[in-house]
C-alpha cells in the first residue's frame, strides 16, 4: 500500500493463482466457508442437516458450507463439550476403584497430554471373561453420528446366550495408535488372556489394532453391519430390484462352501449389473472375515451359521441412544448393568428351579437337559428332534476307524451333508461345522450318533461354558455328569470297538479257505462261551458291566471313586432309594451299608 493509500502488486506468482470461480461455487471456496447459525443449532446428523438447508436456501450454493464442513464441525464441537466432561467420567471411575480396588481404569497419555481415551473393567467384568472369554466383542456402533458418543462396550456371550460386559471405553482419539493402546491395556485388566475370536465393525484402522495386538484371535468384522452399510451404499439398486436384498442374504447366509459362495455371488453381481460396484468389490476382497462360509471352523458363540447375527450393540439397547449426553451415561450405564444382572440372575434360576419337557425318550437328551442352561438345552433339542427326519448312510469306511456317512433330510438327497466318524474314539466331524462354530453338536453328527447306537453325548462334546455350572468352581461332572452318563458312554465305546473288531474278523473269515471258516465259527463259539462265563463272574462282583463303576459293597469304607471322577457319599439309605438316586438298578444281591 503506497503514501496515496493506493495498492501496488510488487510479485506475482502464477502457480498460486486460480481461474475465477462462478457465483455458483463460490461456496466451495475454504475461505468462503463458514458454518451458519441455524446449522449449529440443529440436533441431527450432516447429511439430513444438509437437505434440510438446501431446501431452505434455495440450492446448495447458497448455503455457505459442504456436507464435510459440517461433519468436521460436530466431530470438534463434540470434543471441545465432551473434553469437560470427561472429567467426570475420570472422577465416577477413581471412586469406584476405591470402592474396590479391582475395579480396573486406565487413561491414555501421551507426551504428558491427555488423550480423551479411558477404559474400565468393573470386577464382574473381569470375573466374566475368565469364564466367556472365548469370543469378544468390541462395539464401536455408539461412535457414529447417531449417537454422537465416542463409548465402546467390549462384549461377550454367557452360558444363557446372552450378552455379557468385558469392559467399556471412551475413545476420543480414533487413531490405530489409541486402538492399540485401549486392547494392549484390556488384556492388563483380563490376566493377558487372548480371545479365541474377536467380532469388530469393518473398519481398516481397527483390523490394523487387531493385528497387532491379537495375532492369534481370529478377527471377523460383523454381518450385521456390512448389511446395514448395504442399504446405504445400494439403495438405488434396493428401489430398483426389490429382489436383490433376499438374493444377497441367500448369497451369503445359505451357501454351504466357497465354491458355492464364489460361484453364487459373481451370479448376483453380474445379474444386477454391479461388477464394477468400489463398495461390493471391497466387501468381496474382505469376504474371509464376514462371510460364514469362512469362518464355520472357528468358535464364535452363535447358535446358527445361517442366522442373521445380531446387532453388536445389544448390551446397552435401550438405555444409551442419539440424546445420551456424558452427564447421563453414568445413570443409564448403571441401569443397564442392573438390568442384564438380573435376566442372567433369572434364567439362573429358571435353569436350576425347573425342568425342561423331554420331547424323546433318548437318554441323550435327558442327559442335555441336566447339564445345559434351559436355553442351551432348547437349542440342542432342536437339533436332536430334529435327527428324526434325517437319514445317515454310510458310503466310505474309510480307514480301518475312520467312517464317512452321508446325512440327507427325507426327500432332500440333493442336499447331503457328510460326517466324518472315528468309531473308537467317538469323535464325528460334519462338513457344516456347527459343533466348531457354535460349541453343539449338529443334526447331522446326531443322525449319526443315532444309527451307530451312541446313547449319550461324549465328554468332549460337552462345552462347560454353556452348561448349568459354566461358572461354578466345583469340578462336579466335568466329564460327562453323572455315574449313570459314564456308564452308558462306556458301554457305547465298548459296543461300537466290538462290533466293528467283529465285523473285521468276519471279512478276514469270508475271504479265505473253507478250512478258515470252520476255524473262525470254531473260535467264535469258543469265545461265545467264555464270554458267558466271564459275565457270570462278573454279576457276582459288580453292579456294573463294564468293569470299572462300582456300587459301594458290603464292607466297603468311606467313598468309592467312579469314573466320572465324582466321588459319592451315601449314608442312611435304603437299596431302592440307592437304586432312585444313581439312577440304575439294584439287584437284593447287594447291601448297601451306612458309610
Amino acid at each position: 500500500m503506497q503514501d496515496s493509500g493506493q495498492w501496488v502488486v510488487s510479485g506475482f506468482v502464477r502457480e498460486h493463482n486460480h481461474e475465477l470461480v462462478p457465483p455458483d461455487q463460490v461456496h466451495c471456496l475454504r475461505s468462503h466457508r463458514q458454518i451458519s447459525g441455524s446449522a449449529k443449532t440443529l440436533r441431527m446428523g450432516p447429511r439430513r442437516i444438509m437437505s434440510a438447508l438446501i431446501k431452505e436456501y434455495g440450492g446448495i450454493s447458497k448455503v455457505g458450507f459442504t456436507e464435510v464442513d459440517c461433519r468436521n464441525y460436530m466431530r470438534n464441537n463434540r470434543q471441545r463439550s465432551m473434553e469437560g466432561d470427561i472429567q467426570l467420567l475420570i472422577d465416577y471411575l477413581r471412586q469406584k476403584n476405591s470402592e474396590n480396588p479391582n475395579f480396573f481404569y486406565a487413561v491414555q497419555c501421551e507426551d504428558d497430554q491427555f488423550t480423551g481415551n479411558v477404559l474400565w473393567a468393573d470386577p464382574k467384568a473381569r470375573s466374566d471373561f475368565a469364564y466367556f472369554g472365548d469370543t469378544v466383542t468390541f462395539d464401536t456402533t455408539y461412535r457414529s453420528n447417531r449417537y454422537r458418543l465416542p463409548f465402546a462396550p467390549i462384549t461377550g456371550v454367557n452360558h444363557h446366550g446372552q450378552p455379557v460386559l468385558f469392559g467399556c471405553a471412551f475413545i476420543m482419539s480414533e487413531t490405530e495408535a489409541s486402538f492399540v493402546w485401549l486392547f494392549n491395556t484390556w488384556l492388563t485388566a483380563v490376566s493377558g488372556h487372548h480371545p479365541v475370536s474377536i467380532t469388530t465393525d469393518h473398519d481398516v484402522v481397527l483390523r490394523s489394532a487387531v493385528m497387532q495386538v491379537f495375532p492369534e484371535t481370529r478377527h471377523r468384522f460383523c454381518k450385521w453391519h456390512i448389511f446395514k452399510k448395504c442399504q446405504e451404499k445400494l439403495s438405488h439398486v434396493f428401489l430398483k430390484h426389490p429382489t436383490f436384498e433376499v438374493d444377497f442374504h441367500k448369497c451369503v447366509n445359505l451357501t454351504e462352501s466357497v465354491e458355492e459362495f464364489e460361484s453364487c455371488w459373481f451370479s448376483l453381481v453380474d445379474r444386477y449389473e454391479l461388477r464394477d460396484h468400489d463398495w461390493l468389490q471391497a466387501i468381496y476382497s474382505d469376504r474371509k472375515q464376514w462371510v460364514p462360509v469362512y469362518l464355520r471352523d472357528t468358535f464364535f458363540a452363535e447358535m446358527s451359521i445361517t442366522q442373521r447375527s445380531d446387532s453388536m450393540n445389544s448390551y446397552f439397547d435401550g438405555y444409551i441412544n442419539a440424546s445420551t449426553n456424558l452427564q447421563h451415561f453414568f445413570k443409564l450405564y448403571e441401569k443397564a448393568l442392573e438390568s442384564r444382572n438380573e435376566k442372567e440372575v433369572r434364567a439362573d434360576y429358571d435353569t436350576m428351579n425347573t425342568s425342561p419337557a423331554l420331547k424323546t425318550p433318548s437318554p441323550m437328551e435327558k442327559q442335555a437337559s441336566e447339564l445345559y442352561t434351559r436355553k442351551l438345552f432348547s437349542r440342542f433339542q432342536e437339533e436332536l428332534f430334529e435327527t428324526l427326519t434325517f437319514m445317515a448312510s454310510k458310503v466310505d469306511d474309510g480307514d480301518e476307524d475312520r467312517i464317512t456317512y452321508q446325512v440327507s433330510k427325507f426327500g432332500e438327497d440333493n442336499k447331503p451333508y457328510y460326517v466324518k466318524f472315528n468309531v473308537l474314539k467317538m469323535r464325528a466331524a460334519c462338513s457344516c461345522q456347527m459343533f466348531e462354530f457354535s460349541g453343539l453338536l449338529c443334526r447331522h453328527i446326531l443322525a449319526v450318533f443315532r444309527v451307530t447306537n451312541v446313547l449319550t453325548l461324549p465328554s468332549h462334546y460337552i462345552l462347560r461354558r454353556w452348561t448349568r455350572n459354566a461358572r461354578s468352581s466345583v469340578v462336579i461332572e466335568e466329564s460327562s455328569a453323572d455315574v449313570y452318563t459314564n456308564y452308558l458312554e462306556s458301554q457305547t465305546v465298548r459296543y461300537n470297538t466290538l462290533r466293528h473288531e467283529a465285523f473285521r474278523f468276519v471279512d478276514e473269515a469270508m475271504k479265505s479257505s473253507a478250512d478258515s471258516y470252520d476255524v473262525a465259527l470254531t473260535a467264535l463259539k469258543e469265545a461265545a462261551k467264555e464270554v458267558l462265563n466271564a459275565a457270570k463272574n462278573d454279576g457276582r462282583s459288580s453292579a456294573f458291566s463294564n468293569g470299572r463303576n462300582k456300587v459301594a459293597s458290603a464292607g466297603d469304607k468311606g467313598t468309592e471313586k467312579f469314573s466320572s471322577g465324582t466321588r459319592v457319599r451315601i449314608s442312611g439309605q435304603t437299596l431302592s432309594e440307592v437304586s432312585t438316586i444313581l439312577r440304575f438298578p439294584v439287584t437284593s444281591s447287594f447291601t448297601m451299608h451306612q458309610l
